[in-house]
């Protein structure tokens, strides 16, 4: 096991956490708009209380999206001036899978992860959890929330709902709403999370070098597409 500081800011909550040894050290708050006073010191806690330094650690991760513009730039410059300060590979981490990846397991096989991306529209992803951890049914997207449709494949499969973009739910469509089982909309991306698939990815082999590390920002690639289609 690899010891990993994950950091996120892609919501209005703040998050920072700690893989050490096996054992997860973790600060969270939801503070809109404060999350460039509240990242580095929570680091600075969660090492202090560790008793380590970044020296000690294998890699950085952080929230790479989808999310805030703002926020998502906040943890990316983040993780890579420390990983740069300390020699560190770094690992981006989907906000959207993060999310599926911490909802209990009694919410079933088949989730539905989604972030409120303001402009009435939504950031959301589908997934399927099985005994090899998560898999993705479609691409990330983002589109309004009369967009969200499933594949006719898995039409009929009852899923659960969680994150933000659920507030918007009255505008999705009733063959997709009549399948959610329920509805959980406070749930945030957490770097808790974060930090248990970026030691997965470790162990793949799955990490970038600071300079690589890029967050991911869903609208930018729809803009190039419809300039492509043009």
């Amino acid at each position: 096991m690899s010891n990993i500081l994950a950091l996120d800011t892609s919501t209005d909550a703040c998050s920072a956490a700690l893989l050490l040894n096996g054992e997860m050290l973790q600060r969270f708050k939801i503070e809109p708009r404060r999350h460039t006073h509240l990242l580095l010191p929570m680091v600075e806690e969660l090492l202090a209380e560790a008793g380590v330094t970044l020296a000690a650690l294998d890699a950085i991760a952080f929230g790479r999206g989808p999310g805030s513009f703002a926020g998502i730039r906040i943890a990316t410059g983040a993780a890579q001036g420390l990983a740069l300060a300390a020699d560190l590979p770094v690992v981006p981490v989907s906000t959207l899978e993060a999310m599926a990846f911490a909802a209990d397991a009694n919410t079933g096989e088949y989730l539905l992860t989604a972030l409120d991306a303001r402009m009435d529209e939504v950031y959301w992803c589908a997934w399927q959890r099985g005994s090899d951890g998560l898999r993705a049914l479609v691409d990330e997207q983002v589109c309004a929330p009369s967009g969200v449709l499933l594949p006719d494949a898995y039409a009929g499969i009852s899923f659960a709902a969680l994150g933000s973009g659920w507030v918007y739910r009255e505008q999705m469509s009733e063959g997709l709403t009549e399948h959610i089982a329920q509805y959980m909309t406070d749930v945030y991306p957490q770097a808790e999370a974060m930090a248990r698939l970026a030691d997965m990815a470790v162990e793949r082999g799955e990490v970038v070098s600071p300079d690589e590390a890029q967050p991911v920002y869903l609208r930018d690639q729809v803009a190039w597409k419809k300039k492509d289609q043009q």
